[in-house]
Parts: C-alpha cells; sequence; structure tokens
C-alpha cells in the first residue's frame, strides 16, 4: 500500500519535469513538518475515507504559498492509500529528498557530503548531541547546520540536513543521514556501500571493489570508505542490508568462539 503511493507520487514528479526544482523539495521537507506537528491536520490526511477534494482544498489553505509543483505533489500523495500516519510523513520526506537531489547539477556527490558531514558529527559527541538534541528547538539547529555546512557543501546537501534536523522523528543524526544518502542514490539508481577498511584504500582499490559490486549488486554504486584500525585488516562492505564481512578482527572473533565450543 505505501509502496504503490509513493510510487504513484513519484510518477507525478517526474511528469512535472523542471518545475519541481530545489525550492519545491524544500517546501515538500517543510509540509512534512508542519503536517508532522500537527495531530489533527496529519490524521486528517492519512485518512483513506476522507475525499480527495477536501484533502486538496486544505492542502491549497495550509500551503497556499508553495509552488503549483509542491501543491501538486502534496495532493498526489495524500490522496493515495498509506498503511500509517508515519508512513505518510516519511513518504513526504522522501519526495522532498528526490526532489532536491533530482535540482542538482551534474557530477555532484550529494551522499558524499551527507557521508561526510556524518563523519564529522559522529566524531564529535558535543556536536552531535547539538544537532540531535531535543532540548534545542528546531530552526536552531537549523542554523548550526547552516553554519558548519555554508561555504563547504552544496546548496542541496545544506537543505537536506538542515530540514532533517528539525524533524528527526525520533531518529538518531546518523540514521537521518543514511537514510537521506540512500534516497539521494536511488535516485540516481545507484546504491550507497559503506567500506570499512583498517587503512585508506588507494584509487586502483577503490576501482576494482567498485566495479566487483556493481556487478554482484547489478546497479552502480557509490562507495563510501570507513578507517578503522581496529578491525585490524581485511574489509567489511554493506550495501543496505546486505554485509560482507572479510575482516580480521571478525575472523578472530569467530575462531574463538569455535575454539571454546
Amino acid at each position: 500500500m505505501t509502496r504503490e503511493a509513493l510510487a504513484s507520487a513519484r510518477g507525478v514528479f517526474a511528469d512535472l519535469g523542471d518545475s519541481a526544482d530545489l525550492a519545491t523539495g524544500e517546501q515538500l521537507l517543510n509540509a512534512g513538518r508542519v503536517i508532522g506537528g500537527s495531530s489533527k491536520l496529519v490524521a486528517f490526511l492519512a485518512d483513506s475515507s476522507a475525499e480527495a477534494t477536501a484533502k486538496k482544498g486544505l492542502i491549497d489553505q495550509v500551503f497556499g504559498e508553495f509552488t503549483v509543483a509542491a501543491r501538486a505533489l502534496l495532493v498526489s500523495l495524500v490522496s493515495t492509500r498509506w498503511s500509517s500516519h508515519t508512513d505518510l510523513l516519511a513518504g513526504i520526506e522522501e519526495l522532498g529528498i528526490r526532489v532536491i537531489a533530482a535540482s542538482a547539477p551534474a557530477g555532484l556527490s550529494i551522499e558524499g557530503e551527507l557521508f561526510a558531514f556524518g563523519e564529522i558529527v559522529s566524531s564529535d559527541a558535543n556536536l552531535e548531541l547539538a544537532v540531535g538534541t531535543k532540548l534545542s528547538d528546531g530552526p536552531a539547529k537549523s542554523a548550526l547546520v547552516e553554519n558548519l555546512l555554508g561555504g563547504k557543501a552544496s546548496e542541496q546537501t545544506v537543505s537536506i540536513v538542515s530540514q532533517l534536523v528539525q524533524q528527526p522523528r525520533g531518529r538518531r543524526i546518523g540514521e537521518l543521514l543514511r537514510n537521506a544518502a540512500r534516497i539521494v542514490a536511488d535516485q540516481a539508481d545507484e546504491l550507497v556501500a559503506t567500506v570499512t577498511s583498517a587503512k585508506p584504500l588507494g584509487d586502483e582499490q577503490l576501482h576494482r571493489l567498485e566495479r566487483g559490486l556493481s556487478r554482484q549488486f547489478g546497479r552502480n554504486l557509490t562507495i563510501n570508505v570507513v578507517v578503522s584500525p581496529s578491525i585490524l585488516g581485511g574489509l567489511r562492505v554493506q550495501v543496505g542490508d546486505d554485509v560482507i564481512d572479510g575482516t580480521v578482527s571478525t575472523k578472530l572473533s569467530e575462531l574463538r568462539l569455535q575454539l571454546a565450543g
């Protein structure tokens, strides 16, 4: 049910072409925050028994200042059947990220920028707390993100991160960024592979790994490398829910378990 609803909205997005721009994606994410912040609004818009014309009227009333494309996409999203309120909000968020990703110029790696920001945040407990705490209001967290990324990342990446930290819906910053990167990659018909290595990989190693993983998964991949000396050697590769663990530390742990048994 949820998958069909999102597929329908993506069809509308494709039909809109270039009229669905960066501002459209930002407005969708903003709408998700407004809708998610009102129990009455989200309940009505997620109600499959409510008339589509009534929902369209409410969208036009509440979000009348939005672009025609943003309102068309919102109407498409709320006019279909969703499994739950949560799924509707997730659908609005995903479509907003897709629209923003599609607005990026060719060659821009939004998922790479998201990964880099995630690495910075995860390495600084105070920063992770500042962008993830419930004690700080949304605009303050958005301002912090824009201060950190302004001039260092694309406007698409800044937009996605500053919007997401204002509407985490119970998710930690790392999860928000990983999910956003997955959506951005999928919009480009790619997958994201996170490779953990004991030391930095050379360009030739990366190219071989990319070619091998692309053949295995049948799609182009974006590779993000995490350097972690604790694994001792070998590689750990994660693509979505699939994990290929060939690290020395894991093999030693398995050997210990076998000896103990």
